[in-house]
């Protein structure tokens, strides 16, 4: 399946979507403190989008309850909201998908609930800093391997790996398009496959993993975890490849 190439219009639809992905995010950010729970959170920001004239695209989503992701602690994505009250220490994700106009949009952080450990700040950092690197270091004719390896080696670099078996990929009128983005080199060859173009819209999404790259999916058949059932951190962001260079989408 080809790869699409959107028209500026289009990228404009994708922005709007994605800004009040960005928004949500940011009212996340912004209510999450000691004592709230999953549940509240996540109905804080599904109010939020269907006030802002979208829908939220992941409740229903190949059967996902909810409107957020909600990935608690050892939960790297998919985490469900439950009743569960954020204490201090924790490490809370959210990841939230937009439908608007037809067009989609999709987004995530990790952040800290109070005062968190040296490592797990670490952890949180890896993948921002992961996202912003990969972000910043695309350009026009690479190959969309050469950026799992970039991303891979970054991650490594920083004394993590990557989780295996999810990725990030391409989005448009649907949440999930091609080309599939691993956050690691799938294979042996980064100078296989397609490359990137303009027009071609596509989240990144390193998903953190502290000492074992396997995934293992939890009984509630969402919650993914690393096989080494220490916790984990994820963060994304949409972008859009314009004049020859990443722009960021997914900001409130």
């Amino acid at each position: 399946m080809a790869i699409a190439l959107r028209k500026p219009i289009e990228i404009e639809k994708l922005k709007a979507a994605n800004k009040i992905v960005g928004g949500a995010l940011e009212l996340l950010r912004a209510n999450t403190r000691v004592g709230i729970s999953l549940k509240e959170l996540d109905a804080m920001a599904e109010e939020y989008i269907l006030s802002q004239g979208a829908r939220p695209s992941f409740k229903g989503l190949y059967g996902f309850p909810s409107a957020v992701c909600t990935s608690l602690n050892q939960v790297i994505i998919h985490g469900i909201p439950t009743d569960y009250k954020l204490q201090e220490g924790d490490i809370i994700g959210y990841d939230i998908g937009t439908e608007l106009d037809g067009y989609f949009g999709d987004a995530a952080i990790t952040m800290a609930v109070g005062k968190i450990t040296k490592e797990d700040e670490d952890l949180i950092a890896c993948a921002k800093d992961t996202l912003y690197h990969a972000i910043g270091e695309i350009k026009i004719g690479m190959r969309f391997k050469e950026l799992s390896a970039l991303m891979e080696e970054f991650i490594k670099s920083r004394g993590f790996v990557p989780l295996h078996n999810f990725c990030g990929h391409g989005i448009g009128k649907k949440p999930h398009e091609e080309p599939e983005i691993p956050n690691y080199l799938d294979g042996k060859n980064p100078k296989a496959g397609p490359k990137i173009k303009n027009g071609m819209v596509f989240c990144l999404e390193p998903m953190i993993c502290q000492k074992d790259t396997k995934s293992v999916i939890l009984e509630n058949k969402w919650d993914v975890v690393s096989a080494d059932g220490l916790r984990g951190s994820h963060y994304e962001h949409t972008v859009a490849i314009i004049n020859g260079k990443a722009e960021i989408l997914s900001l409130a």
